[in-house]
């Protein structure tokens, strides 16, 4: 007999649960997707700051639109790009409201750029989970704002060229210079290791708005096997040797309860 009923036939107390804050549903994402993981993530911070009573989330157009069937809080389904635009009224109307977007690049840095630039840059006290594979999923694989260079998409069968497409964007680095961003960091999915580090940067992005400082952002880098036509292992491998030296992981801006007036108190990525 495994070794796992055996423990559950002893009555040996589990140490790996599900989350309050996570529905209890099987997941529809592809094999090696980490939607899932960064769901388990964003559940297991509600329950442990219990804000999960008090959630109001702005989810977006493509895969991450799909938060609403996971996590166990009440969701708006945002215009594409609009998420940013969502959140912030949803805080002004009810600032006594944990308020989050959760959006994928081809969303956030293409066609919402506007939105998450000026939402940053206002200071709104909401939080931005990001979520960066490098390529539009839902649609069918295309060409991101932040594909890299020799990456081949659907729409760009020979692969990205820096002179005709220009290089991928990185946006942890753009929000940590505006001046309303409390806190900015980015994290990545590919290892228990930096799983366990991601999750420490979302609940300070969390904390930057619990605490009233300002504008939160949380990259997370993130792999999809299915457009990149690579198994799961493969797929994190790419992310290892191929993402994290372009898109460095790190804390980019971080503001303390003192900071009244924007400054920079710990600064770049490593």
């Amino acid at each position: 007999m495994p070794k796992a009923n055996t423990a559950a036939q002893a009555g040996e107390d589990l140490v790996f649960t599900r989350p309050n804050a996570l529905a209890d549903r099987a997941t529809h994402y592809c094999p090696g997707c980490h939607h899932g993981i960064a769901h388990r993530m964003l559940a297991e911070l509600l329950d442990e700051m219990d804000l999960a009573g008090r959630t109001v989330a702005a989810s977006s157009i493509g895969c991450s639109v799909f938060l609403y069937n996971y996590i166990q809080v009440d969701t708006v389904e945002s215009p594409h790009g609009r998420a940013p635009a969502v959140a912030t009224g949803i805080k002004r109307a009810r600032p006594d409201k944990f308020v989050f977007t959760y959006q994928g690049d081809g969303d956030l840095a293409s066609i919402g750029m506007a939105e998450i630039m000026h939402c940053a840059n206002r200071g709104e006290r909401v939080t931005v989970v990001f979520v960066n594979n490098t390529v539009y999923g839902m649609t069918g694989g295309q060409m991101a704002p932040t594909t890299l260079i020799g990456q081949k998409t659907t729409t760009c069968p020979g692969g990205r060229c820096q002179d005709r497409e220009g290089s991928p964007i990185r946006m942890a680095e753009i929000i940590s210079q505006l001046g309303g961003t409390a806190f900015c960091a980015r994290g990545s999915l590919d290892s228990v290791k930096n799983i366990r580090q991601a999750k420490k940067y979302m609940r300070q992005a969390f904390e930057a708005q619990t605490k009233g400082l300002g504008f939160g952002f949380v990259e997370l880098l993130s792999g999809c096997p299915t457009n990149w036509r690579l198994n799961p292992v493969a797929a994190n491998k790419r992310i290892t040797d191929e993402m994290i030296p372009y898109f460095p992981l790190g804390v980019y801006k971080e503001l303390s309860g003192d900071d009244t007036c924007g400054a920079l108190v710990a600064g770049e990525g490593k």
